[in-house]
């Protein structure tokens, strides 16, 4: 399968992949990427992260290609500042979160567009995402948010209260309307339909001068399946849910902790046929 490393993308999702538990690069995973790079590979992220919000991730890992943003809702090229795919919720998506929050008045949530975020309910659990993610968002009504360019619309709760909300949502049929997964055991996400990472990994693959690239993805939760499964290898770390593990064509034998995807380059340098020192 790796036969040139020029022609290798490697994917990595972000929390509880890339970032360690104290949500940090580790030392050993960085200095893999820049070996990586150095020797012909690409490497880049895929995230339910912001334009904003990840810019400085961006920035500390030197990225030069595009990346899957909004968990798939967007790619985004920060070497030319261009959104180069986007998908939008349909309408009726402010309609849909309304009457979720009515029911469930102690969800927390947050509209996500490409001008920022938008707080609609500044819960806990939505303090610890915006914590999570140093978000600095607007704080409105769901009503006040500005329609249209909704990519994503955040939950969260307790993880026993985000599973009644999955069952509220299919109650209502609105995951006939739209896509619903969990980004965390406390994250709930609502996603126009067919919009995943795998799928925008699909859209990359689209993009100029990718043809003939193998690429290579790594991640640790739900949100993470589709990727894992539309990739050429398909890898999670240890500490990966249970469902994750069964999708991959590999399991790594360290977590994020150990370095996992440090663990995942060394592999596709060896199968490159190149000494790794």
């Amino acid at each position: 399968m790796f036969k040139d490393l020029s022609k290798v993308i490697l994917l990595s999702d972000m929390d509880g992949t890339l970032l360690n538990s104290k949500k940090q690069i580790n030392e050993t995973d960085m200095a893999a990427i820049e070996k990586f790079r150095s020797l012909g590979g690409k490497f880049t992220i895929a995230t339910g992260r912001t334009i904003q919000t990840f810019e400085q991730y961006a920035e500390t890992l030197k990225l030069t290609m595009p990346v899957i943003m909004y968990n798939g809702a967007a790619l985004y090229d920060y070497s030319k500042s261009e959104i180069l795919y986007s998908r939008s919720l349909p309408d009726g998506c402010r309609e849909m979160a309304e009457e979720l929050l009515m029911q469930m008045p102690d969800a927390g949530g947050e509209v996500l567009r490409t001008d920022g975020t938008y707080v609609f309910s500044n819960t806990e659990y939505q303090q610890l995402h915006t914590k999570l993610c140093g978000i600095t968002p607007e704080y409105a009504e769901l009503g006040e948010i500005p329609g249209g360019d909704w990519l994503k619309v955040l939950f969260a709760m307790s993880p026993e209260d985000i599973s009644y909300l999955e069952i509220l949502v299919k109650q209502l049929h609105f995951n006939e309307q739209a896509d619903f997964v969990r980004s965390s055991t406390i994250f709930l996400e609502m996603l126009p339909k067919g919009v995943s990472k795998g799928a925008a990994l699909e859209e990359y693959r689209k993009l100029d001068g990718m043809s003939g690239y193998t690429f290579a993805a790594i991640g640790d939760f739900d949100n993470d399946i589709e990727m894992i499964k539309a990739a050429d290898f398909g890898v999670c770390p240890a500490n990966a849910e249970e469902s994750v593990k069964k999708a991959a064509d590999h399991v790594l034998s360290r977590t994020n902790d150990e370095g996992a995807v440090a663990e995942l380059i060394d592999y596709i340098i060896a199968e490159c046929g190149i000494m790794n020192e």
